[in-house]
């Protein structure tokens, strides 16, 4: 009985995480955290495992700014992430939404609290993930490398690596599987957040709409991302398929060309 009451337990914690539509708000407050967590990782002398000289060769990135992990008997994760990509121009898009969660069997315990930043480094990489729902380790030819806890060895693991993940918890960083994690589009929190029915490749790779309230976010990764070369873009969609549209927090649509942050 108390196996299942723990069971039933994390996996409402995990329907929680992944959530439908969210709360008024509860969009913005994902990425002003995201925001957060980018200063607070990459920020002068938290940056020891040199994640900013990855963001600057990185296509895209994902940020899950609390991934929460806990265990006993069963262990769980989960959280909210947001996806942001450049163009050849260095400018970056506004974010699209996912939840990141995943579930497995063990003898564990404890309550961990992580930041977690996914450095992604091609188109190859970047499509798998804008597709469909993605399950980390089930595509083969996409190579994950997960940094955390230890510098020793952080530089070959990375090398050749289409996703080179970041994990921090508590201020240090931390070590982290994802094997069998899976991401998950929330379209829900995309039409909240932009007013309208939208993909995630319209958003990050067309870049066809864009909320101001992504501003301060998209100004740090430029800040840390920036002096290396991006990556060639992708194709976009087909043009007239959405006008580029200005959504303000407060609801005001303004039809106006996204233009990069300095």
């Amino acid at each position: 009985m108390r196996r299942l009451i723990c069971l039933g337990f994390l996996l409402a914690m995990l329907a929680g995480c992944a959530g439908g539509a969210p709360r008024a708000g509860e969009e913005q407050a994902l990425v002003d955290r995201a925001t957060l967590t980018v200063q607070e990782m990459l920020g002068q002398g938290n940056d020891r495992l040199n994640a900013a000289s990855m963001l600057r060769r990185a296509r895209a990135v994902l940020v899950c700014p609390r991934i929460f992990r806990a265990g006993f008997l069963f262990a769980a994760e989960g959280g909210g992430c947001v996806l942001v990509a450049r163009d050849a121009a260095g400018s970056w898009s506004s974010p699209a939404f996912y939840s990141l969660g995943s579930g497995s069997l063990g003898f564990q315990a404890g309550i961990q609290d992580l930041e977690l930043m996914m450095m992604i480094m091609n188109d190859k990489a970047l499509n798998a993930i804008l597709d469909s729902q993605f399950k980390f380790g089930a595509d083969a030819s996409i190579a994950v490398a997960t940094i955390g806890g230890s510098l020793e060895g952080a530089t070959t693991a990375a090398v050749g690596a289409d996703i080179v993940a970041y994990a921090r918890s508590r201020g240090l960083y931390a070590g982290i599987s994802l094997q069998g994690s899976l991401l998950s589009y929330r379209s829900a929190w995309n039409r909240a957040y932009y007013g309208q029915d939208v993909g995630p490749r319209q958003i990050v790779v067309g870049m066809q709409v864009h909320n101001p309230g992504a501003d301060p976010l998209r100004a740090v990764l430029m800040r840390y991302g920036s002096g290396g070369s991006a990556a060639p873009p992708m194709a976009a969609p087909p043009s007239g398929a959405m006008a580029p549209v200005q959504t303000a927090p407060t609801g005001t649509v303004e039809r106006t060309q996204l233009l990069p942050v300095r």
